[in-house]
């Protein structure tokens, strides 16, 4: 799997393009950054950039960024709707492909380290990365905004950045650097000018005040419009869906003899947010992003590995994709019909005390999927790779000591893909359980055919890791792999019998 970071720092500067338009050429002075978008807004006075990039490169990419907004952007004549507290406000750090949240973590304190030590600039941590429960939410680190922190930042010491100096940078402020799921930023327009209205209807689904628990709410007079608005961070659109805080706006907006004028969405949203709407809007009935011709189309479209290609190519007179593959690809169907459960279960009035669990089994199962996928693709590489070492010259001492190393090199990448496969394959187990047990009745059985594909994809993965450290010459290696796929079979044996009752006893 392609492993890539989403970083989306906020700068403040809205009303200036070409400062924008030079401190995205830093950051895309990077070669492996790829620019996803920028939003730009004069009322709030505030710029969000989007970029994705290798975890790698991620820190350079935001320090140059960071460094290049301290040298434009001065807060001491900065003024703006949205509250902000440094040049470069915040800098978060989202997974979004073969990425740990506790890897993103470490992206975070590197990076908050190197602007403290390199610019002095004053770093808070939040969110997930940060160091003391209370810095979790930003708007507890961020209180005060710039003006406020001046004077804060010395004498209270649980103001006390993680990283840099205690004292303000005057022109650059302070940034908040961290590690976050991809949040929608939405904003809802009202057709009144009331300002203190607007405060009120946002306070309404602001979390702070009794909204609800994954909405960011304040309420805005934009003055060029002569009206205002409702801004919001959704920071978990699986439990606070667009369609949920749209309806209570509008809902109370009616209160105060107020109308929705409309809204939008600021920068990217997961098209998962956007299925959500249409389903919850449409009423539709089993409604899955596979029918999506768009969608069907990326999944399965030239050089995919699902549908009737990948059969024949299984089928071909051709060693890839093997067995290997094949393991791979159960398990990504297991994933897949743990999906199907879930979403056959979450919307369901009768499943309602299991929906976030459930839903959040949905999007752990997709992901999942994703990384089977990609590992059809990985296990024909890997044999392909051992079979080009095998293929090199060998008539010289040289050539043969170069061989041998390629060999042995490849001979462990090749063991080693099967083993993530088996891994991974547990963990789709691990969910049939929890889809079984909690899964809309009629879908159990979809629930144990999952489990029984996952099953089959662990030991069919365990068939090709032992298949290729057969005579390998690394004994601690062969040791090792040995231990874990022992550990792997045992326990999808335990869970594979749990899941069989479970299955059987509701049929």
């Amino acid at each position: 799997m392609i492993r890539l970071v989403e970083c989306v720092p906020n700068f403040s500067e809205g009303r200036r393009k070409e400062v924008i338009d030079d401190i995205i050429e830093e950051i895309t002075s990077v070669a492996s950054v790829t620019m996803l978008d920028y939003e730009m807004d004069a009322d709030h006075n505030r710029a969000v950039v989007t970029f994705v990039c290798p975890p790698e490169d991620a820190v350079e990419g935001c320090f140059r960024g960071i460094k290049k907004a301290s040298e434009l952007i001065d807060l001491r004549n900065h003024k703006g709707e949205h509250p902000r507290m440094g040049a470069t406000d915040v800098c978060p750090f989202i997974p979004i492909s073969g990425l740990q949240v506790s890897e993103a973590v470490e992206l975070a304190n590197q990076l908050g380290k190197r602007v403290g030590e390199e610019l002095n600039i004053p770093i808070f941590l939040y969110e997930a990365a940060a160091t003391r429960p209370e810095r979790e939410n930003l708007a507890v680190v961020r209180e005060g905004q710039y003006e406020g922190l001046i004077r804060a930042i010395e004498e209270d010491p649980n103001r006390k950045p993680d990283y840099g100096p205690a004292k303000m940078h005057l022109q650059a402020g302070a940034t908040a650097i961290g590690v976050r799921f991809p949040l929608v930023a939405y904003n809802v327009y009202l057709d009144t000018n009331r300002v203190s209205t607007a405060r009120k209807i946002a306070d309404a689904v602001r979390f702070l005040k009794g909204g609800y628990r994954y909405v960011k709410a304040m309420g805005f007079s934009i003055k060029e419009r002569d009206c205002t608005q409702v801004s919001m961070n959704l920071v978990n659109y699986t439990k606070t869906p667009i369609f949920r805080v749209f309806e209570s706006i509008k809902s109370e907006a009616r209160r105060y003899g107020v109308n929705v004028l409309s809204s939008e969405i600021v920068g990217l949203v997961p098209q998962e947010a956007l299925f959500d709407v249409s389903d919850f809007y449409l009423q539709l009935e089993n409604f899955s992003p596979d029918q999506v011709l768009e969608e069907r189309m990326r999944r399965v479209g030239p050089g995919g590995t699902a549908g009737e290609n990948f059969y024949e190519a299984v089928a071909a007179k051709s060693p890839t994709p093997g067995g290997g593959s094949v393991a791979a690809s159960a398990g990504a169907l297991g994933a897949a019909l743990n999906s199907m459960v879930c979403r056959l279960t979450v919307m369901k009035k009768k499943y309602q005390d299991v929906a976030a669990e459930l839903a959040a089994v949905r999007d752990e199962s997709e992901n999942l999927r994703l990384s089977l996928q990609e590992l059809i693709k990985r296990d024909g590489l890997a044999f392909d790779n051992l079979m080009a070492a095998r293929k090199m010259p060998k008539d010289f001492e040289e050539e043969r000591k170069k061989r041998d190393r390629a060999v042995f090199e490849a001979t462990k990448g090749a063991a080693l893909v099967p083993l993530e496969t088996a891994e991974q394959a547990l963990k789709v187990l691990e969910h049939s359980r929890t889809v079984a047990a909690k899964g809309n009745l009629n879908s159990v059985s979809d629930a144990g055919v999952a489990a029984l594909m996952a099953k089959a994809a662990l030991e069919g993965a365990v068939y090709n890791v032992k298949i290729n450290i057969s005579g390998f010459e690394d004994r601690t290696f062969v040791e090792e792999m040995e231990s874990k796929v022992s550990a792997l079979q045992e326990k999808s044996e335990i869970l594979a019998a749990e899941i069989k009752r479970i299955v059987e006893g509701k049929l």
